[in-house]
């Protein structure tokens, strides 16, 4: 097996961390305090190809992949958890579903201008009543002649306030469930019906745009219908295996930047005469945040790169939520340890790293789903 990165590889490695560096980590704590992300950098990162890294060049984008895009995570977390969702929230889970399951004509109206960054994407599942059991949606989509009726509303939705097309799932038919009675919609949010709700404070992530949708007697035409009706659950899902991926390899980019910082604070910092990196136990915090990086990012390329051959890996990727998710709340609890009063500042990243991590465990399916996820599959195939 070849683990070596392409020429390819290390080119958007390099350009996204310059990227970061330059234009978005000097932001980040603005940003945070703020609680709003500047329209100009967003259009920086489109004019970077940011927002359509994964796509294929044929629909607007830059036609790296998974692997490509999991690069581009990983360097954009080291610098802004914020502008790393937006990106992310947009490409893996606002374009992802048009590209599995969308129509010739649906791509080009819609995923080439939001590959080009020209439209930037959300994806509305989640409701009051249907958070981890997503199957339980109480929007409605009634069909009348050759359009769908929708009304409801969907809360906590990733860019929800600031997106220009909305992927929007509501039940055809609430007897079926998610056998047959959700359905998928590409909804632009000018849109007659559409509104936007409550723009929702949070702990972390706090320049990330988090709205709630209304959706009041909206027409939907048939055009504009993702996939067949009825199987709007099945895109919803696979869609869902990529996001989960996305936010592994941000955790492993989050958690590389807690090891810089405290590798540094520990050889900077004195205490009883010596280095805190003198200290047998800060030795072993940093060594154990390695060894833990070291099999988050191997996973993530591991699965990535199943996901660019066409293979299924939606137990891999709920395997990597759960694990990356988790180990990157441990080594940020384990920075801002190392790093003690200080780290616990606010003038200090670790403090905001610390908020921004803790949503990786809940979003993208909590990781409880994530081990009935694996569970199941475990179970199903009676081996690994």
């Amino acid at each position: 097996m070849d683990f070596q990165w392409t020429e390819e590889h290390r080119m958007i490695r390099d350009m996204v961390k310059k990227f970061t560096d330059q234009e978005v980590r000097p932001l980040a704590a603005e940003i945070d305090k703020k609680k709003e992300l500047p329209q100009a950098l967003i259009r920086k990162g489109a004019d970077n190809g940011l927002t359509g890294i994964a796509i294929p060049e044929a629909y607007g984008g830059s036609g790296f992949g998974e692997i490509g895009y999991c690069i581009m995570m990983e360097e954009l977390s080291h610098g802004c958890a914020s502008f790393a969702i937006t990106i992310a929230a947009h490409q893996s889970i606002g374009c992802m579903p048009i590209l599995l399951d969308g129509t010739e004509e649906q791509k080009q109206q819609f995923l080439v201008p939001m590959a080009q960054g020209e439209k930037l994407g959300a994806f509305a599942l989640t409701e009051p009543g249907a958070g981890s059991d997503a199957s339980a949606l109480r929007t409605t989509a009634v069909e009348d002649g050759d359009a769908f009726v929708i009304n409801g509303s969907k809360i906590w939705i990733t860019n929800g306030g600031i997106a220009d097309v909305v992927i929007l799932y509501a039940a055809n038919d609430p007897a079926k469930g998610p056998r047959g009675g959700i359905t998928a919609f590409i909804v632009p949010t000018d849109t007659p019906g559409f509104s936007v709700g409550t723009i929702e404070e949070k702990m972390g992530i706090r320049g990330s745009n988090t709205a709630e949708l209304i959706f009041e007697e909206m027409r939907i035409p048939r055009s504009q219908v993702l996939g067949k009706v009825g199987e709007g659950f099945k895109n919803a899902m696979a869609t869902l295996d990529y996001g989960r991926l996305g936010l592994g390899a941000a955790a492993v980019g989050a958690s590389k930047e807690m090891l810089r910082l405290s590798i540094t604070h520990a050889n900077e910092r004195k205490q009883f005469g010596r280095p805190l990196a003198d200290q047998q136990i800060i030795q072993f915090y940093l060594a154990e945040m390695a060894a833990r990086i070291y099999a988050m990012e191997s996973m993530v390329y591991r699965t990535a790169a199943m996901a660019d051959r066409g293979e299924r890996f939606s137990r891999e990727s709920a395997m990597v939520k759960y694990l990356c998710t988790e180990w990157q709340d441990w080594i940020v609890d384990k920075a801002m340890q190392v790093h003690g009063g200080m780290g616990y500042m606010t003038h200090m990243p670790i403090e905001r790293f610390y908020r921004d991590s803790r949503i990786n465990r809940i979003f993208e399916g909590t990781n409880e789903i994530q081990r009935i996820v694996i569970a199941r599959d475990v179970l199903k195939k009676g081996e690994y």
